[in-house]
């Protein structure tokens, strides 16, 4: 057996072989039927791999998968430029060269470098539900940008869909990438995956302006309470008071119970701890830490309950516009 005469589905075998047989299952599991088959039956052929084949094959497994994350991270020629720092210029080449085929841009992925209002242009006249499927193969900042400049009819109905989107039929994913590769001109490389949810659409709606967000959340408020509540609660969790200034943490803590903020802690990070502490008296601070001594173990579910209660308060403080929460997207909010 020689190395130069090994076929890519013999290498992906010996991979699988040598990462063993949980790996090679969940690797096939992911695979299309035809592809499954060819390499099922390599796996099946392989007899005695020479311990240095094996090593050299892994190492063309490693080298090709770091070389396609920092495609993913910065394109090609970030990808070139980092691995002849890291292995020198005649093997980044070799490298690349065995990726070439593969370098090919997905029409989901190169709409990361298009922008925003450009996206908009192409996309505001389609369907609402291929709106929001484009949408979620932005980063979270993008489509919040994309999103703000939509009609505020069009933001909403497109921000229903992103929350509800389950999964897609693979057909309809490459007619319309298939379309958006014929619009824009290709020019980096990546992965395609699809998500939608509350989630996505959280961590969308946390970027974007708040008169924008607003309207987004009343819309499928009106359509869905539940799904709008649980919207609500991803995008702000306890945790996040670390995200509040001084001023708006102090304001918050006049609207929280002493035994609320007791419990609350219970389960807090040291991060959230520190802020806290550091905006009270030390009287009180003491106060509290005695409250939770005192209260002794609890359940789980009490001590989330209590941190509910407190995210609750920050977003009616916010929503009247008594407290500022950082890292929020839209415009620079300015205090005076």
């Amino acid at each position: 057996m020689q190395y130069d005469e090994l076929t890519p589905e013999r290498k992906a075998a010996i991979t699988l072989v040598a990462f063993g047989a949980d790996v090679s299952a969940e690797v096939l599991r992911s695979l299309p039927e035809k592809e499954m088959e060819r390499l099922t039956v390599e796996i099946a052929n392989l007899r005695d791999v020479p311990a240095e084949i094996e090593e050299k094959v892994i190492d063309e497994c490693y080298e090709i998968f770091m070389a396609r994350q920092y495609i993913s991270q910065g394109g090609v020629d970030f990808a070139k430029t980092i691995l002849e720092k890291a292995v020198g210029l005649e093997k980044a080449r070799e490298i690349m060269g065995r990726l070439e085929s593969a370098l090919h841009v997905t029409g989901f992925n190169v709409l990361k470098n298009i922008d925003s209002h450009q996206l908009v242009g192409f996309i505001q006249n389609e369907h609402p539900q291929t709106i929001a499927l484009i949408l979620t193969q932005l980063s979270s900042q993008q489509a919040a940008a994309v999103l703000s400049e939509l009609p505020s009819e069009l933001q909403s109905e497109v921000a229903l869909r992103i929350a509800t989107m389950e999964k897609i039929s693979p057909d309809i994913l490459k007619e319309i990438e298939s379309t958006l590769e014929g619009h824009f001109d290709t020019a980096s490389s990546g992965e395609m995956s699809v998500s939608g949810g509350a989630k996505t659409m959280a961590e969308i709606l946390n970027l974007i302006e708040t008169s924008a967000e607003k309207n987004i959340l009343q819309s499928i408020e009106a359509e869905n309470a539940d799904l709008a509540g649980e919207i609500k609660n991803m995008m702000f969790v306890f945790d996040d008071l670390v995200l509040l200034d001084d001023r708006s943490i102090q304001r918050l803590l006049k609207e929280v119970e002493t035994k609320d903020l007791s419990v609350a802690l219970k389960a807090a990070s040291e991060e959230v701890k520190g802020k806290i502490y550091s905006n009270v008296s030390e009287r009180v601070a003491v106060m509290v830490k005695e409250e939770m001594e005192f209260l002794g173990p609890m359940r789980l579910s009490d001590v989330e309950a209590a941190q509910q209660r407190i995210v609750e308060a920050v977003r009616n403080l916010e929503e009247e516009g008594q407290i500022v929460v950082s890292g929020r997207g839209g415009k620079e909010d300015v205090i005076v």
